[in-house]
């Protein structure tokens, strides 16, 4: 994924923009020596970049413990970043016409839902064994800055940013209706027995989009 470069600041340093993009594609954990390894660096000098991009806010850091050696760090997207930063404006163009074009008919609303299940399945690889951690990774990695909190049967999620909020102010629907169609897909592949119970969209210029999920 290309991202914006800004000129000081954790991204600035190309090679940290680098495993900071590799995190945002992969969507999911990963830890220093498979980073390291994805870009054939050394382990060391990976977590030292990976170190600031923390600094920054741009990644979280959780400890995982394998048998009775050391806890290995894992790295994953923070729920406070922007991955997409300001789009090239060319873009935000683009998918602002493309909001335009689709009529907001009810059935190509479902169509473009379907069209987002298959979409949010594809984004994750496969099943998680925590599936609110695999929610959260997957949609801090688009930009919406989730915040989670449980619930009796499940989970809910707030969305704290939306990064479609220009096509949204032109066809919300269409662009919703897209979003709870990549929603409900990368649940889908997350756990099969979870289920999107509700998904509430707000004004994009405020965000707080609300998720709701249930489980058995």
């Amino acid at each position: 994924m290309d991202l914006p470069r800004p000129t000081d600041g954790a991204l600035a340093q190309p090679t940290r923009a680098r495993i900071f993009a590799f995190l945002v594609d992969k969507r999911a954990p990963a830890d220093t020596r498979e980073i390291a390894a994805a870009f054939g660096l050394h382990p060391n000098g990976v977590r030292a970049h990976l170190e600031r991009l923390e600094e920054d806010g741009f990644v979280d850091r959780r400890q995982v413990r394998n048998g009775a050696g050391r806890p290995r760090d894992v790295w994953t997207v923070s729920s406070r970043a922007r991955p997409g930063g300001t789009p090239p404006r060319a873009y935000g163009d683009l998918a602002e016409w493309l909001a335009r074009a689709i009529p907001a008919t009810g059935p190509r609303v479902r169509e473009v839902e379907r069209t987002g299940r298959e979409i949010g399945a594809e984004l994750v690889e496969g099943r998680a064994a925590d599936t609110e951690a695999g929610l959260r990774d997957a949609l801090a990695a688009l930009g919406f800055e989730p915040r989670l909190r449980a619930r009796e049967s499940g989970f809910e999620c707030k969305l704290g940013n939306c990064p479609y909020r220009g096509a949204v102010t032109r066809n919300q629907p269409i662009v919703c209706g897209l979003h709870r169609g990549i929603t409900a897909g990368i649940l889908a592949a997350l756990d099969p027995d979870a289920r999107l119970t509700h998904f509430e969209p707000k004004d994009p210029k405020r965000a707080g989009c609300l998720v709701e999920v249930s489980r058995p």
